[in-house]
């Protein structure tokens, strides 16, 4: 069976400066025609800065939408669609932690809402930590925590992190450092 959905039509019903929203007539598999509400974002990057003995650098601010303070990896929007992944990862990892890497690694996009964003976080680790210089946006206000990688685990486990992108992030380097 064709599962491909056909836009037939687009109407774009908002024009932020981080989303865009719009809404597509599509034609379904069925031949029927649907409607979709997209929400377009440039993209994003995340980074599990971890040190040797295995301590992962981590920020805990407030998130607006959910009205919760939040503990999450360090992470950010690219500047653009065009914006260098790794350059992003290691500006968002000195701008949020103050600390740069000298091994920066790929682990693969994260997809946070696929049935409405079109947003792809590009995840990565941080290994060889140094002091940089913290630099955060004049409306961003955060806390920079260190934990054990398997404390983080234990906490993604017992539901005491909810972020998707952290979730994600962290289990995967834990797999990949047990491997």
């Amino acid at each position: 069976m064709e599962l491909t959905e056909k836009q037939l039509s687009t109407k774009t019903i908002y024009d932020g400066s981080i989303i865009k929203v719009r809404v597509d007539e599509v034609l379904l598999p069925n031949g029927e025609t649907g409607k979709r509400e997209v929400v377009e974002h440039s993209g994003a990057v995340c980074v599990v800065p971890i040190t040797n003995d295995n301590m992962v650098y981590m920020v805990r601010q407030f998130r607006y939408a959910f009205g919760e303070t939040i503990l999450e990896i360090p992470a950010g929007k690219l500047n653009d669609e065009n914006e260098n992944w790794a350059d992003a990862a290691m500006r968002e990892l000195e701008e949020e932690t103050g600390m740069k890497t000298d091994e920066l690694i790929y682990i693969g996009d994260f997809y946070p809402a696929v049935a409405t964003y079109t947003e792809v976080i590009h995840m990565y680790v941080a290994k060889g930590l140094h002091k940089g210089e913290q630099n955060l946006d004049d409306d961003e206000f955060l806390e920079v925590e260190k934990f054990p990688l398997s404390t983080l685990v234990d906490m993604i486990m017992s539901g005491e992190i909810k972020d998707g992108k952290t979730i994600a992030a962290i289990l995967k380097v834990n797999l990949m450092l047990q491997k």
